[in-house]
């Protein structure tokens, strides 16, 4: 079981559908409600969570205007026991979003058991105390069996570049076909340089 904590995604494009979609896959749709806190670009450019689209999680949706307002409503978020996760994008790069900030978030994260995903959406990563940062995008999707014409399953790439908990890498990430749970398969080689930077 993974301990809830703070961990960040970047997109690879920053309008990929896959960080939202890679984030909700690790939570349990039974946990409670999720919120989600959108700034005003994030909302503009990648659009709003489509909840009837989601798979059964329950979505409490927020837009804020700022990235600090994000940050403020997660830290609020984080303290609420009945929420099963807290979710906020940010786009761009924004100071506010500074390692003092993130610290804030993972402590609460960690203290109340609550699971906090921030996705940073056309940036590159800086200075943060996240326990996790994940690159990801979207790959083509599995054959669909019944129907080649149909959309299957969804495939991510998924590089865990900044990690203290476990060992860094790359993965093609999925559901698995049989239990539906989030599955890592056919893993990508780290060279060692890149995996020493990693874990530093």
């Amino acid at each position: 079981m993974r301990q809830p904590t703070l961990s960040e995604i970047f997109p690879e494009t920053a309008v990929d559908a896959a960080a939202p979609a890679f984030a909700l896959a690790h939570l349990d749709p039974g946990g409670g409600p999720v919120l989600w806190i959108q700034d005003r670009l994030s909302l503009r450019e990648s659009g709003r969570p489509f909840p009837p689209g989601l798979g059964g999680y329950e979505i409490l949706h927020l837009q804020v205007s700022r990235a600090q307002d994000v940050l403020w409503a997660m830290e609020q978020g984080l303290g609420c026991p009945a929420l099963g996760a807290v979710i906020g994008e940010i786009w761009g790069i924004a100071p506010a979003v500074d390692f003092t900030a993130t610290k804030r978030l993972a402590l609460r994260s960690e203290a109340h058991g609550i699971p906090a995903w921030l996705i940073r959406r056309g940036t590159a990563p800086e200075l943060s105390a996240a326990r996790e940062r994940w690159r990801v995008a979207a790959l083509p999707a599995r054959p669909e069996p019944d129907d080649a014409r149909a959309p299957g399953a969804a495939l991510w790439s998924a590089e865990l570049f900044r990690t203290r908990f476990r060992a860094p890498g790359r993965w093609v990430a999925g559901h698995d076909p049989q239990s539906g749970d989030l599955a890592f398969d056919h893993a990508i080689d780290m060279d060692a340089a890149e995996a020493r930077r990693a874990m530093a």
